[in-house]
């Protein structure tokens, strides 16, 4: 019950995360405008410690134009940051 708990409502507070996992029907101005509005540097990390790059790259086949947006509107360190599970964003 707990790991379900944890996905209903997952990215209720987390509208770069909910694009980022929705990416086959998000704009990349779209993806734009949120971040935008989110106005941090660093990119926003979840319950599971994951950052909008966790959640890209975790979809069978992360979009190119997305991932452009990512890496122009966060720091590249992020990319250096691990989840919950100690993974990277590309492993």
């Amino acid at each position: 019950k707990r790991i379900v708990a944890g996905f209903v409502g997952r990215f209720d507070d987390f509208p770069v995360h909910q694009l980022c996992y929705n990416h086959s029907s998000t704009t990349a101005q779209e993806l734009r405008l949120s971040i935008e509005e989110q106005d941090e540097l660093d990119p926003p990390v979840d319950g599971f410690q994951m950052t909008p790059f966790h959640v890209l790259c975790s979809t069978d086949e992360p979009c190119r134009e997305i991932l452009q947006v990512l890496l122009e509107k966060y720091s590249h360190h992020a990319l250096g940051w691990k989840d919950a599970n100690d993974k990277l964003a590309v492993d």
